[in-house]
């Protein structure tokens, strides 16, 4: 794992085309901005981890594995304040 140490309007690149920026630093929570392509899928580790189990699941019953779950096709996108 990298560790960075970045500032509050700092930012770093990944693959020349995903910006990760420090948004706000209030005691232990961070706020993000990510920059990136519409052809990138970016999650939440708890939702991704959810994806992941439902995709297994409908590969065991003999559904689509690839299709995403009707719930969580905002995420990618959410710029909401999810705390």
């Amino acid at each position: 794992m990298l560790y960075l140490t970045r500032k509050i309007g700092e930012s770093i690149i990944i693959n020349d085309d995903i910006e990760l920026t420090v948004v706000d630093v209030r005691g232990k929570s961070i706020k993000l901005g990510l920059t990136f392509p519409s052809n990138v899928s970016v999650y939440r580790r708890e939702i991704y981890e959810r994806i992941q189990a439902e995709k297994a699941a409908a590969a065991a019953a003999g559904g689509n594995p690839d299709a995403p779950p009707a719930d969580t096709a905002e995420d990618a996108s959410s710029t909401a304040d999810d705390g």
